[in-house]
């Protein structure tokens, strides 16, 4: 997984052996390990790293789908994959329903956890950059003067210039100058790239 070193699992669990254990099998594959005894632990000192967790559904004081909730509560994202014991289906299938990716039933084989937590890395990874760039967008837009943002409006739905500059009572020489620095202040290479920015954007 060395593509993903710069990710973090987070163990939650409230066995220490299975903490070990878990660790070790982790580490010697080259990913980096951070293990809480409780969900308490973990939002006291989770500092908003990329990454996922393996959650163990049955733990005392805040269970995991407690701290599920907590944590879409707090918005903190990341792939969930959850521990389930003997007897813990029914609470695995509801970590599923509030977002888990996947749950794996004590005791597993290694590799099948292994192959899990590269599929959760992964996504991790994909939804960070996807997070990334719709801020970028939306600072971008947000640069823009009220005017542009009509313009910008205007233009995505497929007005011409002259079509614009009559529904906002200007003229066409102002529309054009309006939609150049539309495109340059959201770094738009193109009308489709111009439209694909502004779908994020209603999409939010």
């Amino acid at each position: 997984m060395d593509q993903l070193t710069n990710s973090t699992i987070y163990i939650v669990d409230d066995d220490e052996d299975f903490r070990n254990s878990m660790s070790w099998l982790l580490e010697s594959v080259n990913c980096k390990v951070e293990c809480f005894s409780s969900a308490r632990s973990f939002l006291e000192r989770y500092d908003g790293g990329l990454g996922c967790m393996l959650l163990d559904v049955r733990m005392p004081e805040i269970n995991g789908l407690a701290l599920q909730q907590i944590m879409i509560e707090r918005n903190i994202k990341m792939p969930i994959i959850v521990i389930s014991g003997h007897g813990d289906i029914q609470m695995a299938v509801s970590a599923m329903k509030q977002g888990a990716i996947d749950f794996i039933e004590k005791p597993f084989d290694g590799d099948v956890l292994l192959r899990l937590v590269k599929k959760a890395l992964t996504l991790a990874k994909d939804n960070y950059e996807e997070r990334t760039e719709e801020r970028r967008i939306r600072e971008l837009y947000a640069n823009l003067s009220r005017r542009e943002m009509e313009v910008m409006d205007l233009v995505v739905k497929g007005n011409a210039n002259r079509e614009i500059a009559d529904q906002l009572d200007i003229s066409p020489k102002t529309v054009e100058v309006h939609r150049s620095r539309v495109m340059a202040k959201m770094q738009a290479n193109n009308i489709a790239d111009l439209i694909r920015l502004h779908t994020n954007l209603a999409s939010k």
